[in-house]
Formats: structure tokens, sequence, C-alpha cells
């Protein structure tokens, strides 16, 4: 394994002539990869005929973000405390309770009494919503099948076996 140039320089000198890694490490690559992939499930959602109108229509004028997609990847068919769902999505409280607020007044989703807990509120899909879930997979669907169409089936399968070893190792 070659050693990395140190990153100080003496004080005047030009900086080091390799800094492409910053652009093109594996973490910046990932990024950028999830972000395209989450944009395609949007926009395949805002064209999914199944999705309600309005929210089509959010989706399209993208006033539906990643971080909306949180809500429908984290949230559970049958509904979890606020703080539970954004300890899942790895997001603040109050950062997931302003998402929620938003979802509630789009239909996606609402808040409704613990049965377990008389001070705590339960968020759960509404059946708008559970069509808004079955978009959701149809498009993670259709964005993995052209991922794998575009990257080819074997590196498609290492890709994935690959992220899944790494992220389990959290």
């Amino acid at each position: 394994m070659t050693e990395s140039p140190p990153l100080t320089t003496p004080l005047g000198a030009p900086p080091p002539a390799d800094d492409g890694w910053r652009q093109t490490h594996l973490g910046r690559l990932m990024g950028h990869a999830l972000r395209r992939f989450d944009a395609r499930v949007l926009q395949l959602m805002a064209r999914n005929v199944e999705v309600p109108l309005a929210l089509s229509n959010l989706a399209a004028r993208d006033q539906v973000s990643a971080a909306h997609i949180h809500i429908t990847r984290h949230l559970s068919l049958g509904g979890d405390r606020l703080g539970d769902l954004a300890e899942r999505a790895g997001m603040t409280k109050q950062a997931m309770g302003t998402l929620v607020d938003q979802c509630v007044a789009w239909g996606l989703v609402t808040r409704e009494a613990d049965a377990l807990d008389a001070r705590a509120r339960r968020v759960r899909f509404t059946p708008t919503g559970l069509a808004w879930l079955q978009a959701f997979r149809d498009a993670v669907a259709q964005a993995e099948a052209e991922f794998r169409a575009e990257v080819g089936n074997d590196v498609a399968t290492v890709v994935a076996i690959g992220l899944e070893a790494y992220a389990s190792g959290l």
C-alpha cells in the first residue's frame, strides 16, 4: 500500500498536486449515488398514476424531499411514537416532528392517541399514506432495475452485498 503525502505544506508552498481524492473517495461517491437514487425514486413517484394527484404534484415540484422519504422508509405499518421514528431515521425528535407535521398536512400520516400511554401519540399511515408507500415500493423497484441495467447485474449484486456488509458494521 502506498503512503499518502502529508496534508501540510511549508508556509508559502503550493498544495499537493494530487487533490482529486477529495472528489472521488468512497464516501463521496456513495453520497452522490444516494442522492441520484432518491431523486429518481421521487421522479418515478411523481409520475405514478396511483399516487394521489396532490402528492404527485408536490413531488413533481420538488416539494417532497429525501427527508420526507425518511418517514416512508422508517414508519412501521403499525405506527410509531415520534421519538422511536426519529431514532430509527437518525434524526432529532424536533426535525422528525416538523416532517410529520408536513406529512399530516398532506394526508400521508395521522397522529393518534397511544393505547399504551395516554400522554403519548403514535404516527400512523393514512389510507393515502399507504398508497404513497406502495408507490414508493414500486419506484424503488424501478430505480433498482435501472441501476442494474446501467452497471450490470454482477456489479449491482456485488455493490448490494458490499453495502449490506458495510452498513451492518454499525
